[in-house]
């Protein structure tokens, strides 16, 4: 097990952090939920269905309900029980945050508690983080809340963008305003406009489903941006990898680092917290095997010469510095894919 004591994982800035400050943090930037929503519980409804662009007959047959009651439900003419706001939350998909609040509107107690990462409860959570960002290592990858502000991080991404603004820097690190911010990694990107693409239209899918007011303002911020002349130009085609992923090619003293990423979620989580929390692993691209194996090597030397030492391993074999080594001489052997 991974000892709590001396966390494995760090904010940006190489500084460790509890997962109890870490709470502190997020109580800190989230105020406490409204008591009571500003709207009825059948507007709230009506809302949902039409951002997911559903008739009221097709909700109705998802639902297994008439449309006739659906409609006497938005209008106000009747109200719903707790099962069916429940039923027509899980057929909207709406976020389980939303769903307490449609709950709330309708008079009942909220289903799906939020509880603190350093909550008990969480502690497996904790762990199967924690055991991804440092297994991941000497590749980057960090863990975002649902207003992609960082809440953890490995060895590597610390070394990636910790010479960056200090501004951009604070214990609340916001990973889109890091990426695209002029002083930011943007004037490191050699693929800024398709990349800067990528996470813009990846953003509002979010606010699509999400229709969170922070991140309406986020997006705002971004797309007012401005880099030396003017906004990056259109971008172009992911040639390098046949148009099947988009690239993150950044520059470093090592040579372009070319990586993609993927995104992980909790899969059946009932609780708001994990299920607004993400991890994003980068990997490199196989293609790109000589630049990588020497952007790998330099990544895998930072990590050895600055990462603390584990009591114990992950698979309780051995330490977990030396699987980390084992990970950093595959990478500089020739490994370019993903860890193992």
């Amino acid at each position: 097990m991974i000892s709590r004591s001396e966390p494995p994982v760090d904010y940006v800035g190489g500084k460790s952090i509890t997962w109890e400050v870490i709470c502190e943090l997020r109580r800190a930037r989230y105020p406490p939920p409204m008591l009571a929503p500003a709207k009825p519980v059948g507007n709230l409804l009506r809302e949902w269905r039409q951002r997911r662009r559903m008739t009221q007959l097709e909700l109705a047959l998802e639902a297994e309900v008439s449309t006739r009651h659906l409609s006497f439900l938005e209008s106000g003419r009747a109200q719903p029980s707790r099962e069916m706001v429940l039923n027509l939350a899980e057929r909207l998909e709406v976020p389980l945050r939303e769903r307490n609040l449609l709950l709330i509107a309708a008079g009942f107690a909220p289903a799906f508690r939020e509880r603190p990462l350093a909550d008990p409860a969480l502690a497996s959570a904790r762990t199967a983080i924690d055991l991804v960002l440092k297994g991941h290592e000497p590749y980057p990858a960090l863990a975002i809340d649902r207003h992609w502000t960082m809440v953890a991080s490995n060895a590597a991404v610390a070394h990636l963008v910790g010479d960056l603004a200090a501004s951009l820097q604070g214990p609340q690190v916001n990973v889109l305003r890091l990426s695209l911010h002029p002083e930011g990694l943007a004037p490191r990107i050699a693929n800024l406009a398709e990349w800067r693409a990528h996470l813009l239209e990846r953003l509002r899918r979010q606010i699509e489903a999400s229709a969170d007011p922070v991140l309406v303002d986020l997006l705002r911020e971004l797309e007012g941006y401005r880099y030396g002349a003017g906004s990056p130009s259109k971008p172009r085609p992911a040639v390098e990898l046949d148009g099947v992923l988009v690239p993150f090619q950044l520059l470093t003293v090592a040579g372009t680092l070319s990586l993609f990423s993927t995104t992980t979620v909790f899969g059946t989580p009932v609780d708001v917290t994990l299920s607004e929390l993400a991890l994003e692993c980068f990997y490199f691209i196989r293609r790109m095997r000589r630049r990588g194996r020497r952007c790998g090597a330099w990544l895998a030397a930072h990590s050895a010469r600055e990462a603390p030492e584990q009591g114990t391993a992950h698979d309780g074999t051995g330490t977990a510095g030396g699987t980390d080594r084992r990970v950093a001489r595959r990478s500089a052997g020739g490994d370019a894919g993903a860890p193992g």
